[in-house]
């Protein structure tokens, strides 16, 4: 980086927990580590950022060009897997200083809603971070369903929460799901053009022609049709509530395991709707990020992958 010079810090101790290291320059997180730990090898510090001991301003810092600016304080704790983040209904996929990507487990709520109070996604992430500071928390940006598995970012600061929701549509680039679906897709791809409302009993309905509802746009490309079943991806233009589960009733050809929306069939136990892309510019370092899970085992082995 422009700037950067050969002469290394000198750290200082932190209470037998941590080293310490103060930045005094402009630099990406890779190359300050590799200055002010002389001899060490670029896998190393992989294995540091992705065992998550590495924390910039008391927050857990996983990407290797995470920017530094003079006085920033990068910790490397010493306790390997203290604070380590461990959940069996989410994953943490990475994490900086402005936010969380993570994978939830289909069967939890994002957030709470006034009808239902259990665990979510949310809580369990709020808990995490104030292990660093008890002021700490996290922002909800997006949300999946309920019974929909797969990636979401949260915001660690409000700023970071408005810059996301409210450049959304210009900040992801790329938001796909897969899903199987009932029946053989007559087409290999298509588009479903409809707008949504809720009916009094919170179950979203579609109409085609502008009814006063949120208008959604759905695209699908078949992977696969084997036996009753298709294998569809689906890019969404917009994210309405429900919508990907609408649009396939509306195609008639229902999200396996959901009962909701038309499907008589459960062969997998579960609602077979995964958001298994996220691509978006980060909101302060303006790098596009690349997020993207393999589709579930249990909607391959459906459809004999």
């Amino acid at each position: 980086m422009n700037g950067m010079r050969k002469k290394t810090s000198r750290p200082s101790r932190a209470a037998a927990q941590y080293t310490t290291y103060q930045v005094h320059r402009p630099a990406e997180l890779m190359q300050f580590l590799m200055e002010v730990m002389p001899g060490i090898s670029r896998n190393k510090v992989k294995a540091l950022l992705t065992h998550r001991t590495v924390y910039v301003d008391q927050t857990i810092t996983t990407q290797y060009n995470f920017p530094l600016q003079p006085g920033m304080k990068v910790q490397i704790s010493k306790a390997r897997g203290q604070k380590e983040f461990r959940s069996s209904l989410l994953k943490i996929v990475y994490e900086d200083a402005y936010l969380i990507v993570v994978e939830k487990r289909e069967g939890m709520l994002s957030i709470a809603t006034n009808r239902e109070k259990e665990r979510t996604a949310y809580a369990i992430l709020t808990e995490y971070v104030k292990r660093s500071a008890r002021e700490h928390r996290v922002y909800i940006v997006h949300r999946l369903d309920r019974e929909t598995s797969g990636l979401m970012v949260f915001a660690k600061d409000e700023k970071t929460k408005r810059n996301l929701q409210d450049n959304w549509t210009n900040i992801v680039t790329d938001r796909r799901y897969v899903a199987v679906v009932s029946g053989m897709v007559e087409k290999d791809s298509g588009t479903v053009i409809s707008w949504l409302k809720d009916n009094k009993v919170y179950v979203s309905y579609s109409s085609m022609v502008n009814n006063g509802g949120d208008k959604a746009v759905t695209h699908y490309k078949v992977v696969k049709r084997a036996g009753d079943y298709s294998l569809v991806e689906l890019k969404l233009d917009t994210g309405r509530k429900n919508q990907i589960r609408v649009h396939m009733q509306d195609l008639q050809h229902p999200i396996v395991g959901d009962a909701k929306y038309g499907s008589a069939v459960n062969p997998i136990g579960r609602l077979a709707l995964h958001a298994y892309r996220l691509w978006f510019y980060h909101p302060v370092t303006g790098e596009l990020m690349k997020f993207e899970t393999p589709y579930p085992p249990s909607f391959t082995k459906l459809l004999g992958l």
